[in-house]
Parts: C-alpha cells; structure tokens; sequence
C-alpha cells in the first residue's frame, strides 16, 4: 500500500494483529470445547498420552503469530498441566481427513444399532 503513509500502515498492521489474536482465541475456544466433551480437558493421574489436534488450513501454516496466539490461548484456557498434554499440528487435505473420520464413526454406530 505504497501510497499510504507509514503511520496508516502501522495502524492495519495492528489491526491485523488484534484479528488474529481474536481469531486465535476462538479458535481456541473450539478446541478446548471438543476436548471438554471427550473428557480431554483434564490430565488424569499417570496419564502419559498426548491429545493430538489435526489443523488445516494456511492461516495456521503460514501466520506464526496465529500459531503463537492459539497455543498461549490453550494455555490459558486448559492449564499449564493439560496444555502439555495437547499438541496442535498442521495437517494436509483436513476436509478429507475429517470426513474419513466421520464416516467410519458413522459406520460404527450403525453397527451398534443393527446387534
């Protein structure tokens, strides 16, 4: 944007920024809402087994500051102990995945309805 000033660009920088972090935030807010509904959201005793979250997309690929954002997000939001116990990772072709995961649930339920 050469032809704005530099305080102009400074300004959108911020805004971005504030963005971002929101986004992060909301972001994170899913995640620790999955994790609470599979009881994930609490370190049991001995426990030793990482949750691990598949993530897609280019904003948490590419934007580090994102990245940075949802993971002190999940810190805050889980705790020090439980956050250990998450790990974010990027992950390619997620709608793909995701609907693997989905329909071989489904097929699992089916089965327990037919016996």
């Amino acid at each position: 944007i050469s032809s704005t000033s530099l305080r102009t660009r400074k300004v959108i920088v911020e805004l971005c920024g504030i963005v971002a972090a929101r986004g992060a935030r909301l972001s994170a807010a899913g995640i620790v809402g999955i994790l609470k509904k599979l009881g994930k959201d609490v370190v049991g005793a001995g426990e030793k087994q990482k949750t691990v979250v598949a993530m897609d997309g280019g904003l948490y690929e590419h934007y580090t500051y994102f990245r940075r954002c949802l993971e002190r997000a999940l810190s805050e939001l889980l705790g020090d102990e439980c956050s250990k116990m998450v790990s974010v990772e990027h992950t390619s072709d997620g709608s793909g995945v995701g609907a693997a995961l989905l329909a071989a649930s489904h097929s699992q339920y089916l089965e327990l309805e037919e016996s």
